[in-house]
């Protein structure tokens, strides 16, 4: 996304936000460190978008845990399982790059809402045919793949769109809020599925799910955002695909991130898609189990991007992104290994904080090496390694899983964690001066300091 040049208007709200931030910073001050922690609300764009998604992540979160225990209770399959997840992540893979062009050139506020809408229609036709007692598998994998489709040119577009509600100076607090909003719906939302599965019935989920995007909408609605004038329009299609590959490739810290996180989401995440198998024939929880191993994750993975939302800048991230891949590995290793129910529900919580810290301050640390004017295609490969390659995760782990069993394949899986989180730990001296210096180079072409760049945000 590419900024508009800075008028008096703006250069005047910007020593305003300075002020705030010094105000902040003072012991005893009116604003307390918690409101530090949560800056990015004071944007009414970011309230009106934080409000929403809360509501809107509630149901999603519902749906996907509903439809994984329907998926099972209708087939038993830990393969179907698998395939599922794999139909509705790899468009992610494969269309990805396309949204990453519309992103940047077109309205996100626009394309935001024509995703959102869509993905409300799709969860209304699977709550029809679900509550009709019509639905098959197949209706299942046509719409998780319809969904994956929106989620390619969703993700692009909102990751980038964020840049647009709070300004370059609160983007890193805005996306650990934005983090936390999805992981406190991540807590809520399970809890609900788990209860109304078990008593009513998993349709009930999806209609609920579409329901709740009434409310991201009306918020988008509401949104008066000033749309940056310099959108890149140059070249081809192509050209631009092209320009945001080779930006990542020839950028070494930013492909390091990028690559480490593949890794996890290949070989770390499936977890998720195997938990209705440790929730029925493992821990022998039920549906309500499931609800509160996943609610479980959600604590953790909320507690994480609590904690990020308190930091003041991008310094020392390079470290925590590899001590938490490392750390997400060994809680799926402890995770695989328990038998307990309760214990099991305690060791998920390091696995969602781990997760989480890795992701946000991943993408934390691509924003601020990125060009406004690529902003969009690189977050688009950022998908595609965080969400694209999940689905080939899911369905070997799926395919694994039959074989060898749920508990060993998630023990694996969290080997391979440590061991890329290792390899990334000894790479990160060879390439702190090129971040720093892309760091400082996006800020300065903003107009806007570098916070927390004192050493460099890989240190």
């Amino acid at each position: 996304m590419v900024e508009p040049i800075q008028s008096s208007e703006q250069e005047s709200q910007h020593s305003v936000l300075e002020e705030e931030k010094q105000e902040f910073a003072r012991p005893g001050g009116s604003n307390s460190r918690l409101a530090m922690a949560l800056r990015a609300l004071r944007h009414r764009n970011f309230q009106l978008f934080f409000a929403g998604q809360l509501i809107s992540l509630i149901g999603t979160w519902m749906q996907t845990v509903a439809l994984s225990w329907l998926v099972y209770r209708m087939t038993g399959s830990t393969l179907l399982l698998g395939t599922v997840g794999f139909a509705s992540q790899i468009p992610v893979f494969l269309i990805a790059p396309i949204g990453g062009i519309v992103a940047d050139r077109n309205n996100r506020q626009r394309v935001v809402i024509a995703t959102q809408t869509s993905a409300m229609i799709l969860a209304g036709v699977l709550a029809a045919l679900t509550l009709s007692g019509r639905v098959h598998v197949w209706h299942i994998m046509v719409l998780s793949a319809g969904l994956g489709t929106v989620n390619a040119f969703d993700i692009p577009s909102r990751q980038a769109f964020l840049i647009d509600m709070v300004g370059r100076e609160d983007l890193m607090n805005a996306i650990a809020l934005n983090s936390s909003m999805f992981n406190g719906a991540r807590i809520i939302g399970p809890a609900i599925a788990g209860i109304l599965v078990a008593s009513i019935g998993e349709g009930w989920c999806f209609f609920a799910n579409a329901v709740s995007y009434i409310a991201v909408i009306i918020g988008l609605l509401l949104m008066r955002i000033e749309r940056p004038a310099d959108l890149s329009h140059q070249g081809s299609p192509w050209e631009n695909i092209v320009e945001g590959f080779f930006f990542v490739r020839r950028n070494r810290p930013i492909a390091a991130i990028l690559l480490l996180l593949g890794l996890v989401s290949f070989v770390g995440m499936p977890y998720a898609v195997l938990m209705p198998v440790f929730a029925d024939q493992i821990l022998h929880g039920g549906a309500r189990g499931l609800g509160i191993l996943m609610g479980a994750t959600g604590v953790g993975a909320l507690l994480g991007a609590a904690s990020l939302a308190a930091r003041g800048g991008v310094k020392g991230l390079g470290r925590v992104i590899a001590t938490c891949a490392a750390g997400f590995g060994v809680s799926l290793i402890l995770f695989s290994l328990s038998r307990v129910f309760w214990l099991s529900t305690v060791l998920l919580m390091p696995v969602g904080f781990t997760l989480m810290v890795q992701m946000a301050s991943s993408n934390t640390l691509i924003q601020s090496m990125t060009p406004d004017r690529l902003r969009g295609r690189v977050m688009a490969v950022y998908s595609m390694m965080f969400m694209g390659l999940a689905p080939f995760g899911a369905f070997v782990a799926g395919a694994l899983a039959t074989h060898i069993g749920a508990p060993w394949t998630v023990a694996l899986g969290g080997v391979a964690c440590i061991g890329g989180a290792i390899v990334f730990g000894c790479y990160l001296p060879t390439i702190r001066g090129e971040a720093r210096k892309l760091v400082l180079a996006q800020s300065m072409a903003a107009g806007v300091p570098a916070q927390g760049t004192s050493g460099n945000g890989l240190s």
